[in-house]
């Protein structure tokens, strides 16, 4: 199948999967295998090749981001149980102040989102999150969608993440990363301030599911009642090591791709920085956290209990990727490749278009950036769509890549890894999944790329 019939079947396909899911209370895991194979064989996929294209969707996930998210949620635990959590959460809540937590969790998470991938980064900063609720009595809700938007909006638009430094070399930016980063930051900014704005209007009218107003019940107790559970806290280097350690060496690793550094020493900085690796470091961090709090004898119960948390997350996360693998071998985005002449009239727009509808199909954003930017090609080529548009300068460039992003924020839903990361840690349930992170992903993306298109009118 080909053509509009290819689009139809996949709106239907989103709307079934969804209403599975909302409606009937079908298993996120069923419901996304169940819609996968029915599109496999209404796009007239070859039998023979279903299952191994079922399979490598499956098994791409666990290659990319199975350990890590292991790894990152065995941190994460850690930091909770030892107190660690709690004397972050003392940290930021001092700096940023204790009326505005959903501040704090937007500023931590686009901090920390710059050199890690926001599925690890959310895992590794959800005790935090759990601890500032806990002190401030916060909504759990809206601590979410703040701390998810800050480590998303980092991740889209502000290298050294892979999207953003990929399309950068695909539009002929790889020599000038440093002005995408300055028109990241720039952009970032006013999405920002509207998610911020959006989780503060989450906290004001959005209802818990009954097992977050039953977990509310429980914390109402003083917060020196909570140290006092916890026995002696770390101290303030012991509780930053398992986090600040990962992010470093990515960041080193970071750096060193950028400059182009080559030799024994970068090679060891690349091996460090690779996300498996820094995570692990960080978990060895964990255990010496462990040790200190004299809570060794606990670790293999807490390594036990994070497997279980995080095992339905990995299954649900991998059957997303088993539907976006189905629809990119349906032929869904060389349709679109084929087609992108016929979007071109909309300027600074086309590319955020393309970028979200690809977001849309198949979930990922990196896959969403590069694929659209490979589209766009070089902005010094005659025969490129960057050409066609008229957008022939370095500056055009970046902004190309910023609105490119924008789309690649629109939407997260049943299909993104993200979504289930962020619903399934905060406690969230699907319904109100779509309700945040869903709707959270779709103002960031429309602010984005109005941003951009402000900044093009003053700029090129």
């Amino acid at each position: 199948m080909t053509g509009i019939g290819l689009i139809v079947c996949f709106v239907i396909a989103v709307a079934l999967m969804i209403f599975m899911i909302a409606k009937w209370r079908v298993h996120p895991f069923l419901a996304l295998m169940a819609v996968s194979l029915a599109l496999a064989l209404v796009a007239n996929l070859p039998l023979a090749s279903i299952p191994g294209i079922i399979g490598d969707g499956f098994s791409a996930i666990f290659k990319s981001i199975g350990i890590v998210i292991i790894f990152g949620a065995i941190i994460g635990t850690v930091l909770e149980k030892t107190g660690a959590a709690l004397k972050l959460a003392d940290m930021v809540v001092r700096r940023v102040g204790e009326k505005r937590p959903e501040l704090a969790m937007l500023l931590m998470g686009w901090i920390v989102g710059i050199p890690v991938f926001c599925d690890s980064g959310f895992v590794v900063l959800n005790p935090i999150r759990e601890a500032i609720r806990k002190k401030l009595l916060a909504h759990p809700a809206a601590l979410a969608v703040a701390l998810s938007a800050g480590l998303y909006a980092a991740h889209v638009f502000i290298p050294p993440t892979p999207g953003p430094i990929a399309a950068a070399a695909s539009v002929g930016l790889e020599g000038n990363l440093l002005l995408v980063i300055g028109v990241g930051i720039l952009v970032s900014l006013p999405v920002l301030l509207a998610s911020y704005l959006f989780a503060k209007y989450i906290s004001k009218q959005m209802s818990l599911a009954e097992q977050e107003q039953a977990s509310d019940v429980e914390v109402q107790q003083s917060y020196e009642d909570l140290l006092r559970h916890y026995g002696r806290l770390p101290n303030v280097l012991l509780s930053l090591a398992p986090i600040v350690l990962p992010i470093f060496f990515m960041a080193l690793s970071s750096v060193v791709k950028i400059a182009g550094f080559s030799g024994g020493f970068a090679q060891l900085c690349l091996f460090l920085g690779s996300p498996v690796i820094a995570l692990a470091i960080g978990v060895s961090a964990a255990i010496v956290l462990l040790a200190d709090t004299g809570k060794m004898p606990q670790f293999n119960q807490l390594t036990n209990d994070t497997l279980q948390m995080v095992g339905p997350i990995l299954l649900i996360t991998a059957a997303g990727g088993v539907l976006g693998n189905v629809i990119t071998q349906a032929g869904f985005v060389q349709y679109i490749k084929e087609n992108a002449q016929n979007l071109s009239s909309v300027g600074i727009f086309f590319p955020f278009l393309i970028s979200a509808i690809l977001k849309t199909a198949q979930g990922s954003s990196t896959v969403a950036i590069i694929t659209t930017a490979s589209i766009m090609g070089m902005f010094h080529a005659d025969d490129s769509m960057m050409t066609a548009l008229g957008l022939n300068t370095e500056m055009a460039a970046a902004l190309t890549v910023m609105a490119i992003a924008s789309g690649a924020m629109c939407i997260s839903h049943a299909n993104d890894s993200y979504f289930w990361v962020v619903t399934n840690f905060s406690k969230l349930t699907p319904q109100q999944g779509y309700r945040t992170q869903t709707a959270l992903t779709f103002i960031m993306g429309i602010t984005g790329i109005l941003s951009v298109y402000v900044l093009s009118l003053l700029l090129l």
